[in-house]
């Protein structure tokens, strides 16, 4: 298994990480099989959507602040409620195939750590599996 390490710098962040996945791809030399992506954090997610512009990265964290609201009416005494309902709404893991070598997205898609409780340092641990 595989730890990148990540370093948020705001509340609310989605940070792209498709080149370190595919690094690691290269590295491990699958040909063929599936790369598994899980977040160990409860207030962060990861997720694949548009990588080429970036409205859609600004558009996505607004609309998930105006489901999740960070001054909503919540019980939970650590004040980031909002951050673990946006992590539970994209959730904590992605699985991608491999063919040839290399990660089989579409050509606009990208795979972003979602922040959500920010600044921190956080992990996206990454498995490899050959078919």
């Amino acid at each position: 298994m595989n730890k990148l390490e990540i370093h948020s710098r705001k509340r609310l962040e989605m940070i792209e990480v498709t080149a370190e996945v595919r690094r690691l791809i290269a590295a491990s030399g699958v040909r063929q099989g599936l790369a598994v992506l899980f977040v160990p954090h409860t207030t962060a997610a990861v997720t694949i959507n548009e990588n080429a512009d970036p409205d859609v990265v600004t558009d996505l964290l607004g609309g998930l602040s105006r489901l999740a609201p960070a001054d909503g009416p919540y019980r939970h005494a650590e004040g980031n409620s909002d951050a673990h309902l946006k992590s539970s709404l994209l959730g904590a893991s992605e699985t991608l195939l491999i063919e040839n070598g290399q990660l089989a997205l579409g050509t606009w898609q990208g795979i972003y750590f979602c922040e959500f409780d920010g600044p921190r340092p956080r992990q996206l641990l990454v498995r490899i599996l050959p078919q």
